[in-house]
């Protein structure tokens, strides 16, 4: 008789536990306005189905995030790496936007008290795995143009062309995911803050990651749009040098910017450009190191916006093509004059 009574306690207390969590799971979702979610998507039951994941899905993929699988994290949360029922791989972090080069967002978990995204996961590492690595050739001249172009859209995308606009405020050579083709996916949202139509300036403690740091912002702690295009500046002349902006010094003691700047200004660009930049190029490693120049400007009324500063790099692309198709054209001229002449 006690055993029945012990087993039928245990039993009713397993079953109050559990309609705990249910209450607490339905509170967080509601507190998450997931209930809005779903009547957004009520007329898409296939995309309700695919964008809201359940607490219990993500604690079985994860194996109650175990940190087994634990992919790896910064300051703004941890990664996880696993496969849904669905059969999507997926990254699971404790999306912003929706464009070609912006990590995608796969969906979300709200009954949790801070929402779960989960996120499309990207196999071929980041830019920094590719820029720095121990072999003397890295990525061509052409991939990094192409790179710093795709970055740059992303950023005008949220600077400009989301209904509130957004600010990264951690761009950084770590947070830029690379596909199988090389393609961007800016990833890391977890600094990033939303900008209402009637501001212009975030105030905000400092964050972000030093080397990469407006200078403004470090003194003032006023985060804008232009800080976003400062850490840009840098990422420009880390793809110019694969120097990484965190620890160069120079023999001086100047951090990579500032010696980059004054490299350019005194015509002795060579001495820290890539040698595999300046073998490959056509000249436009000038052209992107004058855009630097701008970006990295220490008053933010002074740099350009990122739309200007995609706007230069796409001409600098299309020049280099034009170059390009101008010397393939040329030599196939020569070519046939060559033959006729042979003929004649």
């Amino acid at each position: 008789m006690v055993l029945i009574l012990a087993l039928s306690t245990m039993i009713i207390l397993q079953e109050l536990k559990k309609r705990r969590i249910r209450k607490q799971r339905q509170r967080f979702f509601k507190q998450n306005h997931g209930q809005l979610l779903q009547q957004l998507v009520c007329q898409r039951a296939d995309i309700a189905q695919r964008m809201i994941v359940t607490e219990e899905e993500l604690e079985r993929a994860t194996n109650n995030f175990d940190k087994a699988h634990k992919l790896g994290g910064g300051g703004h949360g941890t990664f996880y790496k696993r496969i849904l029922s669905s059969q999507h791989i997926v990254a699971i972090k404790s999306t912003i936007a929706n464009h070609r080069n912006i990590v995608k967002l796969i969906g979300c978990c709200l009954e949790t008290e801070v929402p779960l995204l989960v996120y499309e996961f990207i196999y071929n590492g980041t830019l920094h795995d590719h820029l720095h690595v121990e072999a003397s050739v890295s990525l061509s001249s052409k991939d990094r143009l192409r790179v710093a172009i795709e970055t740059a859209r992303a950023l005008t995308y949220l600077h400009s062309f989301v209904s509130t606009p957004i600010i990264h405020r951690d761009i950084k050579s770590p947070n830029i995911l690379l596909d199988d083709m090389l393609t961007v996916k800016l990833s890391d949202f977890g600094a990033s803050r939303y900008i209402h139509v009637d501001e212009e300036v975030v105030h905000t403690a400092v964050q972000g990651t030093l080397g990469y740091l407006d200078p403004t912002y470090l003194i003032t702690g006023h985060f804008t749009q232009k800080s976003d295009v400062y850490s840009f500046g840098v990422l420009l002349v880390e793809l110019l040098t694969r120097k990484k902006p965190v620890s160069y010094r120079s023999r001086q003691g100047s951090g990579l910017v500032n010696h980059f700047v004054a490299l350019l200004s005194q015509g002795s660009l060579d001495e820290i450009l890539d040698r595999q930049v300046v073998r490959e190029g056509d000249g436009e490693a000038v052209d992107i190191a004058l855009l630097v120049q701008m970006c990295v400007k220490f008053s933010s009324e002074d740099r350009p916006t990122m739309r200007q500063v995609e706007m230069i790099l796409e001409s600098i692309q299309a020049a280099k093509e034009f170059s390009s198709d101008v010397i393939d054209d040329d030599m196939y001229s020569e070519g046939s004059n060559l033959e006729a002449r042979s003929w004649g």
